[in-house]
C-alpha cells in the first residue's frame, strides 16, 4: 500500500448491491460445485485449458509465473500481514484488522478443497502441468481466492485511501491487474481447471462484499479509526 493517503470516503456501490453481490456469487459457486464431475463441464474445462496453453511463448511462461508467485509459500504468508501492518502503521488501524480479515479467504479455500476433494489436473498429450508446491484438491482455487481478499481488499483501500489521483489510479490498476490475471496463470500452468478458477472468483467476490458490508456497519458504530 503506498505511504501517501488522505480521507476515507464511503462512496462506492449501495450496500444493498453488495448483499447481493454476495448473494449471486454464493449462488455462482454452488452451481458450479454441483456440476463437478460432468461431462459437460469436463469438456469445457479442457477445450478452454487446451486454447490458453497453446500461447507457448518465454515471455507469457515468465508472466504467468510471476503472477502466481505471490501465492506460493514464503511469499504467502508473509505479504498478507505485512500489508495489514503497513496500514497499522499509518494509522488505518481498523482498515488494518479488515486486511488480516480478507486474509481469511484463504483458508476458507482450504476448507472448501477438502469438501469438493476435486483432483489436480493431469499432464497428458495435449495439457501440461508446471511442476510447483501444491497443496489440497483442485476445487476451488486457493490462489484465486486469497488474491480477490487480500489483493481486493488492497484495491478498495487504495481507491479511497491514496492521494494523489494519479497515484491511486496506478495502485488499482496494478492491484485489479494481478487479480484478473492470477485465474489465467493458474490454467495456464495447469495447476487448476478453468471452473476451479471461476469458482474461486465467484466465491472470492462474495467474500470481500462481506467484508466491505461488515467494514461499513463497523465504522457507522463510531469505530476508532
Amino acid at each position: 500500500m503506498p505511504c501517501a493517503v488522505g480521507s476515507l470516503s464511503d462512496a462506492g456501490p449501495p450496500t444493498r448491491v453488495m448483499l447481493g453481490v454476495v448473494v449471486a456469487g454464493i449462488a455462482g459457486f454452488g452451481a458450479l460445485a454441483a456440476a463437478i464431475g460432468s461431462p459437460e463441464l469436463e469438456a469445457i474445462d479442457h477445450a478452454i485449458t487446451v486454447r490458453l496453453q497453446a500461447m507457448r511463448r518465454p515471455g507469457v511462461e515468465r508472466a504467468m509465473g510471476l503472477v502466481s508467485s505471490f501465492g506460493f509459500p514464503p511469499q504467502s504468508r508473509v505479504l498478507p500481514p505485512a500489508y495489514a501492518a503497513v496500514l497499522w502503521i499509518l494509522q488505518h488501524r481498523l482498515e488494518a484488522v479488515f486486511q488480516l480479515a480478507a486474509w481469511g479467504a484463504a483458508p476458507l479455500g482450504s476448507i472448501m478443497k477438502s469438501i469438493a476433494q476435486r483432483p489436480r489436473p493431469a499432464g497428458g498429450r495435449d495439457l501440461r502441468v508446471t511442476a510447483a508446491p501444491l497443496e489440497g484438491s483442485s476445487f476451488p482455487s486457493g490462489h484465486v481466492l486469497t488474491y480477490m481478499g487480500v489483493y481486493g481488499w488492497m484495491a478498495i483501500m487504495a481507491h479511497r485511501l491514496v492521494e494523489p489521483a494519479l497515484l491511486r489510479r496506478v495502485a488499482v490498476g496494478a492491484l485489479t491487474t494481478l487479480i484478473a490475471a492470477v485465474g489465467p496463470s493458474r490454467v495456464y500452468l495447469g495447476h487448476h481447471r478453468p471452473s476451479d478458477v471461476a469458482a474461486s472468483y465467484l466465491l472470492g467476490s462474495s467474500y470481500l462484499a462481506a467484508l466491505v458490508v461488515a467494514y461499513r456497519h463497523v465504522r457507522s458504530r463510531g469505530a476508532v479509526r
